[in-house]
C-alpha cells in the first residue's frame, strides 16, 4: 500500500479513506490511484458522453420540436 500510496502522489491514510468508500476523497485523488494502478482508461471510458443516457435525454429534451430553414429574400426585378 505504501509502493501505491508513493506513486499515486497520496497517503496511506487517503488509500484507507479510498477503500471504505469515504465520499469526501476528491475526484482527482482517484484519477490519481486509477493511473497508478494502469486502470485510468476504464474511468475516461465511463466518464465519455456516449455512457451518460441521462445527459443526451436532458439535452435531447432542449431541442427544438420543429427546425424552420429561413428562405432567402427575393429580391424583386424591375422591368
Amino acid at each position: 500500500m505504501d509502493i501505491l500510496a508513493a506513486r499515486a502522489f497520496t497517503s496511506r491514510a487517503t488509500l484507507q479513506r479510498i477503500e471504505k468508500g469515504d465520499p469526501r476523497v476528491s475526484i482527482g485523488i482517484y484519477a490519481s490511484v486509477l493511473h497508478s494502478l494502469g486502470l485510468l482508461e476504464g474511468l475516461r471510458r465511463t466518464a465519455h458522453v456516449s455512457h451518460d443516457e441521462v445527459g443526451q435525454a436532458l439535452a435531447a429534451a432542449d431541442l427544438p420540436a420543429r427546425a424552420r430553414l429561413r428562405r432567402p429574400a427575393t429580391r424583386h426585378r424591375d422591368a
